[in-house]
């Protein structure tokens, strides 16, 4: 387990195993890959970051991931896969989020996008500079964004291998 602090000063556990935290987590983040190019969408409040929200009554995490990526980004998810999950405890409650890698079939356009301006695709997330630019959400400014790219990039090379 790998913990760390966010910007907040919240103590944020982070593992790369089955439910550690929950297995019945409310929020779910969602890493998308679509033709070589990472899927983010632009919060109308928050800025870039990769898709994600809450997992509604009677739906199942992996489910709600799928549907946030089609809500945020238009985007349909071809393979989606657990990746880890993530507990932040914070000064009035605690949130635990799965984690998830997506790799995207196709980008619908939309004529709604819910909180969001819709999708937006980058080469290179700009790891050293993602903290202080204020374009990128507070949920990309933590060390769960990076741990979690290097899982993602250990994930891809273990399935090109094979």
């Amino acid at each position: 387990m790998i913990v760390f602090q966010d910007m907040y000063h919240n103590e944020v556990n982070l593992s790369f195993t089955p439910d550690p935290f929950s297995d019945q987590p409310k929020h779910v983040w969602v890493i998308c890959r679509y033709q070589n190019q990472w899927l983010l969408t632009n919060h109308s409040e928050r800025g870039l970051e990769f898709p994600g929200g809450k997992v509604e009554e009677g739906e199942n995490p992996e489910a709600a991931a799928i549907r946030e990526v089609m809500e945020e980004t238009g985007a349909e998810v071809k393979e989606i896969e657990y990746i880890g999950q993530y507990k932040v405890i914070g000064k009035g409650k605690t949130i635990i989020k799965n984690i998830y890698f997506a790799e995207i079939d196709r980008l619908l356009e939309k004529k709604t996008y819910f909180e969001t301006k819709g999708p937006v695709l980058l080469k290179e997330i700009p790891l050293g500079n993602v903290k202080t630019d204020r374009r990128f959400s507070f949920i990309m400014k933590d060390d769960v964004l990076t741990h979690s790219l290097d899982y993602v990039e250990k994930y891809l090379k273990m399935k090109k291998a094979h």
